[in-house]
């Protein structure tokens, strides 16, 4: 799955086009290198977005293509 899907499918970031322009300007790391929205994203990968001074760091556990809100906390854990 695309990182900038990953992380709309996931509810982590609410839109796709703010996902794929975080990822463009470099504010998105997979496994510690700076990431294109297009990378394929895997389970266990470990992906770190940067929100201004804040860090949230997350592991993949699951990818699921069509998820429901309820559901979409399961895809990652908080590191």
């Amino acid at each position: 799955m695309r990182l900038d899907k990953f992380l709309k499918n996931s509810r982590i970031i609410k839109r796709r086009t703010v996902a794929k322009e975080a990822c463009e300007h470099g504010r998105v790391e997979v496994n510690e290198k700076v990431a294109k929205p297009g990378l394929e994203v895997k389970e266990g990968d470990i992906i770190r977005i940067t929100f201004g001074s804040n860090v949230l760091t997350i592991k993949v556990k699951v990818l699921i293509e069509n998820v429901r809100k309820e559901d979409a906390q399961e895809m990652y854990e908080v590191i």
